[in-house]
């Protein structure tokens, strides 16, 4: 496999700003993306020459672009994760018998982009478009869990960071830190009802060939249901089962072991 360091730069510079809900300053550039000063801003410069990357020398901050709208743009016609993702997630609702969905990050949110409704089952909050904070989903735990420790901290600077729903889950750094860990050491991800009470959800996290986080795969189930630890061990099976599986489609593993 090829490496261009340069390119890999640039990605993760793009991939960093794209989680910011505003512009920010080169210092939270450089330290987020683990890049030297003068290298961020040089690359900096390369991008906003290229429509990437916006500068606001009165705010003296940075941000994305139009090229970097065009390409996003791009995605959502395309919709190649959520292809990719469709048949996955309807086997697994058969599996499981209860509601599931796929969601990506976006800034300190995740969204929604497939809900596969299981049948007889109540609708979800979680309706494709819908955005919820990720720091009480178990969406975006699992997405969380797999970033590196300086982008999370890049998303949560501050307690006035986290969004409260039902008076439950993590308000500080420090407390999203001991779930995340809980996360990394069980395998995939869990919420009870700090979404929606009387409903539990488990996750995993969707990787590409970077072992980044693309998407998190969840299901949803009435709180009872998972008092069987039995139960709520064989839906998270199924859930972790089917992350990988997209995992090796979205990161080409399976088109190159053939």
């Amino acid at each position: 496999m090829s490496h261009v360091p340069a390119a890999t730069r640039a990605l993760r510079v793009l991939r960093f700003l794209a989680t910011q809900a505003d512009p920010v300053p080169l210092d939270r550039i450089s330290r987020a993306c683990d890049l030297p000063r003068s290298t961020a801003y040089h690359l900096l410069n390369t991008m906003i020459d290229e429509g990437f990357v916006v500068h606001l020398p009165d705010e003296h901050r940075y941000g994305l672009g139009v090229a970097a709208f065009e390409v996003g743009s791009g995605f959502t016609r395309q919709e190649p994760l959520a292809r990719l993702a469709r048949r996955p997630l309807a086997e697994l609702v058969d599996r499981t018998g209860h509601g599931a969905h796929l969601a990506v990050l976006h800034g300190r949110d995740v969204l929604y982009v497939i809900e596969e409704r299981a049948p007889g089952r109540p609708p979800l909050v979680t309706d494709v478009g819908v955005r919820l904070p990720a720091h009480l989903t178990a969406s975006g735990r699992a997405i969380l869990a797999a970033l590196p420790a300086s982008q999370v901290r890049a998303l949560y600077p501050d307690r006035a960071a986290f969004v409260d729903r039902h008076g439950k889950g993590p308000a500080s750094l420090s407390a999203l830190r001991t779930v995340l860990s809980a996360t990394r050491q069980r395998g995939h991800a869990t919420e009870d009802g700090e979404v929606t009470p009387g409903l539990r959800s488990v996750a995993a996290a969707v990787l590409d060939h970077n072992a980044h986080p693309v998407a998190g795969v969840a299901v949803t189930f009435p709180g009872e249901a998972g008092d069987d630890d039995a139960t709520a061990q064989a839906i998270a099976a199924a859930v972790t089962a089917t992350a990988q599986r997209l995992t090796r489609r979205v990161s080409g593993a399976a088109a190159s072991s053939r």
